[in-house]
């Protein structure tokens, strides 16, 4: 199944988006709000702005064996709307138990503070591990690890086998 949910005004999910997520294997798309502020990053944004909402999604899935996937889209800074959006589906789909966190980076230009924060303050998470596959990669990684929690593990891999297999040891059976 397939739900496809907006990041509204609001930051929320629409009502049939959240409950169609309770239980099942899902993929959120999730949108880059269209107003972005002006700054330093206004050529940034002003290509966002022009790229398909699909090129600017953040996906939500699960995959085998109890670990949920967040793939984060490359090209594009994260921000915290859209983060926190993606969280909610992690939540959904983990539907009140804590799982293992597979969170793709491959060529994501940034990570907001409120997003970090988003991702790391994770309750649903009983391990994270980060997939990049380059020098910016693990520097984003190394930001989005430094405020994490030390009671959850947390890895950076270059190969996203290898950090599912190493998830599986953080898998409940149910």
């Amino acid at each position: 199944m397939t739900v496809e949910a907006l990041a509204g005004p609001d930051e929320r999910l629409p009502d049939e988006a959240a409950g169609a997520l309770q239980g099942v294997a899902a993929t959120i798309a999730t949108a880059i709000p269209a107003a972005m502020p002006a700054g330093p990053t206004a050529d940034l944004d002003a290509a966002q702005d022009t790229a398909p909402a699909a090129d600017r999604a953040i996906g939500v899935r699960m995959i085998d064996g109890g670990i949920i996937e967040v793939v984060l889209p490359p090209n594009q800074e994260i921000e915290g709307p859209e983060a926190r959006v993606a969280g909610d589906a992690v939540r959904a789909l983990a539907a009140g138990r804590r799982m293992p966190v597979l969170l793709v980076i491959t060529g994501v230009v940034g990570v907001s503070v409120e997003a970090r924060q988003v991702y790391t303050g994770s309750i649903a998470a009983t391990a994270f591990a980060l997939v990049g596959d380059g020098p910016v990669d693990r520097v984003i990684a190394h930001y989005l690890l430094r405020s994490r929690s030390e009671t959850i593990p947390a890895q950076f891999f270059t190969s996203e086998p290898a950090a599912v297999e190493w998830l599986r040891q953080y898998a409940r059976e149910e």
